[in-house]
């Protein structure tokens, strides 16, 4: 496999026999694919003084289109919330935090099946903790568990007891953050799990559980449906469970299915309206990934990109910059843009949905205890009888007050409890 190489990256191994070559810029060549060192090198990343120069220039100079023609969100992202976002970036926004607070945990990098592996691996004071590894999606990255992660292995300080401590493992996924960007076809869902699974037991696990948002949950649902010998559980907050009438309905914009209750209605109502209005970064990412020149070239550009994921998490975003306290902070949408741009990771990323054949939301086959998280503004708010359905083996199912998409991001707190309580008749 050929080498991509990123020499813009100044990423430092703490490894010296190990480290990746550098380049004649003095900056580090990452990314490297194909390589046959199989070690776990310690990571860690650090921008350069002009990369953050070069990307404040660019949002400076930054031409902006006219308003949009309508009073509400239907033409896409606002002019005045892009515009709060980029004044902030621009202006406030400091780098460096989120740049020492990833750094602060251990981080690492292994090669599995000639694709380079970034994750952070932090492991609980607590004997018998439980390992787990958690998955992010699109457009999130390992960002988005910071938050989870002292909850998870310190329980005794955050509301819990020593029983309930994990050791936690997450991955940067192939094309994001630090991992490797794939340089040949084939790296789908399917065999992200298999990575996974691999990369758990070069740790040393024998046994561990999984969790996952977004493509998270896709991956977290195949490693279910592979049950490799190790994985003694898993949990999900994107369920895949829509029962498969209900969902081509949706998609075709026909009305609901006969029989529905109210809680199913509600359900079906959410999810077509995604189907109508927001899957049009999906259809251009799966369809023509490679078109999307314009997210690598402007950081506005790719920041729209990102926060028009779904139409509940762009509202709580334009509420954030609005200077409302909500459990996403403006520190955290522009922390997480700033990786994607740093790492240039907005179409390497994109080619993910390029690579997947499954069906974002149907029921997958997986037959491994599940447990099963559900919030009401997720892109389709799970009922308890299509869990039920779709997981053979349901352990836990708990469905939330408020919440939306992101959890660890968002709802911390929540995410933990569930992964507490759901996995502890799983533990020795």
């Amino acid at each position: 496999m050929a080498d991509t190489k990123t020499p813009e990256l100044e990423t430092i191994s703490k490894a010296p026999a190990a480290a990746p070559p550098v380049s004649d810029s003095g900056a580090t060549e990452t990314f490297i694919i194909g390589a046959v060192d199989e070690s776990i090198r310690p990571f860690s990343f650090r921008a350069s003084d002009e990369q953050l120069a070069d990307l404040k220039r660019r949002i400076a100079a930054t031409r902006w289109p006219d308003r949009e023609l309508v009073d509400d969100d239907t033409q896409g992202v606002r002019l005045a919330t892009i515009q709060k976002l980029a004044d902030f970036w621009l202006n406030e926004h400091d780098w460096r935090k989120i740049e020492a607070r990833i750094n602060s945990y251990p981080n690492f990098i292994t090669n599995i099946d000639g694709g380079d592996i970034h994750f952070i691996h932090v492991k609980s004071k607590h004997e018998g903790a439980l390992p787990v590894i958690v998955t992010h999606g699109w457009p999130g990255s390992v960002i988005e568990q910071l938050k989870i992660i002292d909850r998870l292995v310190d329980p005794t300080a955050h509301g819990g007891s020593e029983a309930d401590a994990f050791d936690v493992v997450i991955p940067s996924m192939p094309g994001y953050g630090f991992s490797g960007k794939p340089a040949e076809v084939g790296w789908t869902p399917e065999k992200i799990a298999r990575v996974w699974d691999k990369l758990m037991s070069r740790l040393g696990y024998a046994s561990y559980v999984a969790q996952g948002g977004d493509w998270g949950a896709i991956i977290t649902d195949q490693l279910g449906v592979q049950a490799p010998a190790g994985l003694l559980g898993i949990h999900t907050n994107m369920a895949g469970a829509i029962p498969p009438e209900v969902d081509a309905a949706a998609f075709a914009g026909a009305p609901p299915p006969d029989g529905l209750d109210e809680e199913e209605r509600r359900s079906f109502d959410h999810v077509s309206f995604f189907y109508k209005h927001g899957l049009g970064y999906a259809n251009e990412m799966g369809n023509r990934p490679q078109t999307l020149y314009g997210i690598e070239d402007s950081p506005v550009g790719l920041a729209a990109w990102i926060i028009d994921h779904d139409i509940w998490t762009y509202r709580q975003i334009t509420r954030v910059f609005d200077s409302e306290q909500l459990g996403l902070t403006r520190e955290d949408i522009v922390d997480n843009i700033t990786l994607y741009w740093l790492t240039r990771t907005g179409v390497s990323s994109a080619r993910l949905y390029w690579e997947n054949k499954l069906v974002f939301f149907a029921p997958k086959g997986v037959k491994v205890p599940t447990v099963v998280s559900a919030f009401p503004e997720e892109i389709c708010p799970i009922p308890r009888k299509w869990a039920e359905k779709a997981y053979s083996n349901l352990i836990y199912y708990r469905q939330h007050p408020e919440g939306a998409h992101f959890a660890a991001w968002e709802q911390p707190e929540a995410l933990v409890d569930d992964m507490r309580q759901g996995f502890r008749q799983l533990r020795n």
